[in-house]
C-alpha cells in the first residue's frame, strides 16, 4: 500500500470579483485597497509560494505551488483546497499536522487580512475552529488497509463506497480513498464536492445554533416583566447589536442560495461524478431544503428582534412623556408661586433676605426636578408581550 496524497479544505462566500483580488495578490502581492503594503509583503513571504496557475474547472480557480510540497487551488466561490502530495504512512498524522499548519497559520492569516476591510464578519461567526474533513488517497490498499489506517486515526466508521475505480472508507474528519484505476484529477473533483458539502451543512448548522443563540438572549432581555426606567436604554442597546448581527448573518445566508445552485449543476453535468451522485447526488436537495428552513428561521428571529425593539422604543417613549409631564408640573409650581408674588407683595427691592429667598425657590426647584427623574429611572415599567411555548417547534 502506498499514500499519496492528503487534502483538507473549507469554504466561505466569494466570487469571481474576489477570486482576481486572490490573484493579484498571490502573482505581484498588489492590491487596490487601502491596505499596508509591508504587512501583506510579510504575509505575500509567509505563503512561499512556487507557479501560480488561473484555469476553468466549471468555475474559474487559482491554484498555486509552495515549498513545502503542499499546492492550493482557490475557486471563484470560495472554496479552498489543500493537497499534500509529499507523505507517507510513516508520517502520515505528521504531514496532516503539516498540512493544516499551513491553512491555520499562513494562508488563513494572509486571506483574513486582504478581506480585512468592508462589511465586518460578526463576531459570533469570528474565529470559529474548523474541524477538517482530511482525505487520504492510497494505492493498491486492502480493505484490511484502510480499516487498519481508520482505527489509527478516527476509530469510528460512517460509512463505506466500492466501485471499480475507487473505495471510499470515511470516518468522522478522515476519508480515506483506495484509488484503483481513476485518475487523480478526477478523485480530486470528488474530494472537492465532498468539502464544499461538508462546509455548507457546517455553515448551516452554525447558523442554526446562532438563531437558537440570538433567540434566548432576545428572551432574556423580554423576560423581565418590570424593569425600571434606567435599565430601558441598556436593554435597547442590547436589542440594536442583536439586530446588527442577525442583519449581517442574513445577508451571507441569502448568499448560499446561490452557490449550492451552481454547484450542484456543474457536478451534473460532469459524467466523471456519476459514481459521486449516485452515493451523494441527493444531498444538494436537502442542502437546499435545509437552507430554505434556515431562512424561515431567521426571518423568525428578525421579526422577534424587531417586535422587541419597538416594544421597548415605547417604553423609552413613556419615560420621555414622563420626564415632560414632570417638568411641566415643576415650572407650573414655579410660574404660580411667581405669580402668585407678583398680586401679593409691593413693588420688588433688592435685599439680602430677597437673594436668599431666590436662591431657596432655585435650590426647590433643582430638587424638585432630581427628585422626578429619580423616581421616573426608579419606576417599574411592564413589559407587555404574548407568551410562546417554546416546546412546539
Amino acid at each position: 500500500m502506498k499514500i499519496s496524497n492528503i487534502y483538507i479544505g473549507g469554504w466561505f462566500q466569494r466570487t469571481m470579483l474576489q477570486l482576481t483580488e486572490i490573484y493579484d495578490f498571490l502573482r505581484a502581492c498588489k492590491t487596490q485597497l487601502n491596505l499596508n503594503h509591508k504587512k501583506l509583503e510579510e504575509y505575500h513571504k509567509n505563503l512561499e509560494i512556487g507557479k501560480i496557475d488561473y484555469g476553468v474547472s466549471g468555475e474559474e480557480y487559482v491554484e498555486f505551488t509552495t515549498s513545502f510540497d503542499i499546492s492550493v487551488k482557490i475557486f471563484e466561490d470560495g472554496l479552498i483546497v489543500l493537497n499534500n502530495n509529499n507523505v507517507s504512512e510513516n508520517t502520515l498524522l505528521a504531514d496532516v499536522a503539516k498540512t493544516t499548519d499551513y491553512y491555520e497559520n499562513r494562508l488563513s492569516p494572509a486571506f483574513n487580512y486582504l478581506f480585512s476591510l468592508g462589511a465586518p464578519v460578526p463576531k459570533e461567526l469570528a474565529n470559529i475552529t474548523t474541524i477538517f474533513p482530511y482525505f487520504i488517497i492510497c494505492e493498491n490498499a486492502k480493505k484490511e488497509d484502510l480499516i487498519d489506517l481508520l482505527s489509527r486515526t478516527d476509530n469510528q466508521k460512517y460509512f463505506e463506497f466500492e466501485n471499480i475505480k475507487y473505495d471510499v472508507l470515511r470516518g468522522d474528519k478522515f476519508y480515506f480513498i483506495n484509488n484503483k484505476k481513476q485518475s487523480l484529477e478526477n478523485i480530486e473533483k470528488y474530494i472537492e464536492e465532498q468539502i464544499f458539502i461538508r462546509e455548507f451543512k457546517g455553515q448551516l448548522h452554525r447558523y442554526l445554533n446562532l438563531h437558537r443563540i440570538i433567540w434566548e438572549k432576545i428572551d432574556a432581555v423580554k423576560e423581565n416583566a418590570h424593569v425600571k426606567g434606567s435599565e430601558i436604554v441598556k436593554f435597547t442597546s442590547k436589542l440594536e447589536g442583536y439586530a446588527k448581527t442577525i442583519n449581517l448573518i442574513d445577508g451571507r445566508i441569502n448568499q448560499m442560495s446561490t452557490y449550492i445552485g451552481t454547484r450542484e449543476k456543474i457536478a451534473k453535468n460532469d459524467p466523471e461524478l456519476a459514481e459521486f451522485l449516485a452515493i451523494s447526488g441527493y444531498r444538494y436537495e436537502t442542502l437546499k431544503d435545509t437552507l430554505d428552513y434556515i431562512k424561515y428561521l431567521w426571518t423568525m428571529t428578525k421579526n422577534y428582534v424587531s417586535s422587541a425593539q419597538n416594544l421597548f422604543n415605547g417604553l423609552k417613549s413613556d419615560i420621555t412623556s414622563k420626564s415632560v409631564e414632570n417638568l411641566t408640573i415643576v415650572t407650573s409650581m414655579s410660574a404660580g408661586a411667581a405669580i402668585l408674588e407678583l398680586f401679593t407683595s409691593e413693588a420688588p427691592t433688592f435685599s439680602f433676605f430677597g437673594f436668599w429667598y431666590f436662591f431657596a425657590l432655585a435650590l426647590i426647584g433643582w430638587a424638585s426636578i432630581k427628585v422626578m427623574n429619580y423616581i421616573s429611572s426608579h419606576r417599574k415599567y411592564e413589559v407587555s408581550d404574548i407568551e410562546y411555548d417554546k416546546n412546539i417547534k
